[in-house]
C-alpha cells in the first residue's frame, strides 16, 4: 500500500481531500516544471469555458459552423472525418465558444485530451472546453497542445478530472495546471513542426478524397445527394420480403445506391462471398485494468487509426487466454455496434490488442477481386454507409447485425482502377504516418526540453526529422 502524507499547506483543492489528487508523481511532476521558469493555465487564458451546453443531435445540420465533440479530439488536432454542423443561427447564440483557427479544445469528460483547432471556425460541445490564449501569453497554442499531450500535462489534466460514474475536468482548478515557459526560439521550432505536420495531414485528407471521387464517378454517382421524401409508394411485396414496416427503410435514396451498384457494368457481389468474417470477444467491464494489453472498443477506432483515447486494458494472463482473437496483419477490423460502419486496414503488422465484441475481423478470400485498400475505400464510403443507415437505422442504440453485414453490396472495379486507388492509398497512409510521427517527436522533444536543456533537444528534433526525409520548409 502506497501513503502519501500531505501538510496543509500543500493541499490545492477547495473542496477536494481525496487520495487520487495527493498521488506522489503530481508531486513529483510539480516539482521538475517549478525548477523552470513557469505559468499556468489561468495566467495565460482570455478564453477559458465550457462548450454548449443546450444543444442535442436534433440541431445538427448538413452545413454550417463545424461542431466539435470530444470524439473529435485525437492526436493534437480536429479528426474532421466525424464532424458534424450547427445552423448558423443556433452558433450565433453561443459566440462566446466559437474558437478560430490556431485557438485550443480540451476534453472535459471521459479522458483527458488537448486539441489545436485547425478549422477556420468552430463552436464546441459541453464535453470539452474551448481555451482562447491572451494576446501577450507567453506560450505560443502549438506548444500548449504538444505540452499538454506529454507526460507532464496528461497527468495534470487527470489529476483535476473528479466524479465516480462520469468524470469530467473541474474547470476552476485546472487553471492552475503548471506550463513551463520555455525559450520563444523553442517554442517556434516545435510549432513549425506542429505545423508542418498539420500540412501533410491535408495533403493526405486530399488524396483520399480524390479516390472517394474516383469510386463514385465510376458509378455515376459524383454529384449524388441523399434526399429525404416525405411521402413515396411501396409494394406490400417488398415489406414481406424485408419483414420491416418502418418508412425509412424504404426511402427511395437507398434505391438509388442500390441501383447504382446493381447496375454497375463492372460487377458487384456481396460483402460475405468477398471476406471471411471473424467475431470478436466481449469479456466485460469487470476484465478491465489501468494498465496491460489493450482492449481496441469502437470509440477507439476511426477510419484512419486505432486511438488510445479512453484506452482500456486487460491483463496479460487472460490476453493469453484470448490470443486467438488478436488481429492479423492485412486484417480489416469494422463496427457494427454503437457506430456500425468504421473500417479500418490494418496495413501494418498490429500492435498487440483484443477488439471488443462490437468489432467484427474481415479477411479478403481474393485480392485479385477486391484487395483490402479498396475493399476498406468502399466501406467507408457513403456506397456503404447508406446501406448501414438503412438496415441499422431506427434504433436508440445502433447495430448492424452479421446478415445485414454480409449482404452488404460491394461494387467491384476493375483491376487498374483498383490498382490506381490503391496506390493513392498508400500515398495516403504513408502522409499521416508521418504526420503522426513529427507530432510525437515535437512533444518527446518538450519532453528532454524539459528534463535537459533546450539546445540538446533542439538538436534531437533536428536529427529525427532529417532521418524521416523531411525539410521543414518545403510546403509543396
Amino acid at each position: 500500500m502506497q501513503v502519501s502524507i500531505v501538510k496543509k499547506s500543500n493541499i490545492v483543492s477547495d473542496f477536494r481531500i481525496d487520495a487520487e489528487l495527493y498521488q506522489p508523481h503530481y508531486f513529483e511532476i510539480e516539482k521538475t516544471l517549478k525548477l523552470l521558469i513557469h505559468t499556468n493555465i489561468g495566467e495565460e487564458v482570455s478564453v477559458f469555458k465550457k462548450g454548449i451546453f443546450d444543444i442535442n443531435a436534433e440541431c445538427y445540420s448538413a452545413r454550417g459552423i463545424p461542431f466539435v465533440r470530444i470524439s473529435n479530439l485525437k492526436n493534437m488536432i480536429i479528426d474532421e472525418s466525424g464532424i458534424v454542423f450547427i445552423p448558423e443561427e443556433e452558433n450565433k447564440k453561443y459566440l462566446n465558444t466559437l474558437l478560430q483557427k490556431n485557438d485550443i479544445i480540451l476534453s472535459k469528460t471521459a479522458y483527458p485530451a488537448a486539441s489545436l483547432v485547425t478549422l477556420d471556425l468552430c463552436n464546441t460541445s459541453q464535453d470539452t472546453i474551448a481555451i482562447k490564449l491572451k494576446s501577450s501569453s507567453r506560450i505560443n497554442s502549438h506548444f500548449f497542445v504538444v505540452f499538454m499531450n506529454s507526460k507532464y500535462g496528461l497527468p495534470q489534466m487527470r489529476r483535476w478530472f473528479t466524479g465516480n460514474i462520469q468524470m469530467h475536468l473541474n474547470l476552476k482548478d485546472s487553471r492552475q495546471i503548471i506550463i513551463p515557459v520555455l525559450s520563444n526560439d523553442f517554442q517556434n521550432n516545435i510549432k513549425k513542426v506542429f505545423f508542418y505536420s498539420v500540412h501533410i495531414l491535408k495533403n493526405a485528407h486530399q488524396v483520399l478524397k480524390k479516390t472517394e471521387h474516383i469510386l463514385l464517378s465510376e458509378l455515376g454517382l459524383t454529384n449524388w445527394r441523399p434526399k429525404h421524401r416525405l411521402s413515396f409508394v411501396k409494394n406490400y411485396s417488398n415489406v414481406q420480403q424485408t419483414e420491416r414496416i418502418d418508412a425509412e427503410y424504404f426511402q427511395p435514396k437507398y434505391d438509388e445506391i442500390v441501383d447504382a451498384i446493381k447496375t454497375y457494368k463492372g460487377g458487384w457481389d456481396t460483402l460475405g462471398n468477398l471476406v471471411k468474417i471473424k467475431k470478436s470477444i466481449e469479456p466485460g467491464s469487470d476484465a478491465y485494468q489501468e494498465s496491460g494489453v489493450p482492449f481496441v472498443r469502437v470509440s477507439n477506432l476511426s477510419k484512419h487509426e486505432i486511438t488510445n483515447n479512453n484506452q482500456k486494458y486487460i491483463s496479460e494472463e487472460l490476453y493469453q487466454d484470448l490470443i486467438k482473437y488478436q488481429p492479423k496483419q492485412n486484417e480489416i477490423l469494422l463496427s457494427k455496434d454503437a457506430t456500425p460502419g468504421i473500417a479500418f486496414h490494418l496495413k501494418e503488422k498490429p500492435d498487440r490488442m483484443i477488439p471488443s465484441g462490437g468489432l467484427l475481423r474481415l479477411t479478403v478470400r481474393n485480392r485479385e477481386r477486391s484487395s483490402e485498400e479498396y475493399l476498406t475505400l468502399v466501406l467507408n464510403s457513403t456506397l456503404v454507409q447508406q446501406q448501414i443507415l438503412r438496415d441499422a437505422g431506427g434504433s436508440i442504440i445502433k447495430h448492424w447485425r452479421l446478415d445485414q453485414v454480409k449482404n452488404t453490396l460491394i461494387p467491384i472495379l476493375g483491376k487498374e482502377k483498383q490498382k490506381e486507388i490503391k496506390s493513392k492509398i498508400e500515398d495516403s497512409f504513408d502522409c499521416r504516418k508521418k504526420s503522426k510521427q513529427l507530432l510525437e517527436i515535437a512533444k518527446q522533444g518538450v519532453e528532454m526540453a524539459i528534463e535537459q536543456d533546450e539546445a540538446m533537444a533542439k538538436e534531437w528534433i533536428q536529427m529525427q526529422i532529417q532521418n524521416l526525409d523531411i525539410n521543414l520548409n518545403d510546403e509543396e
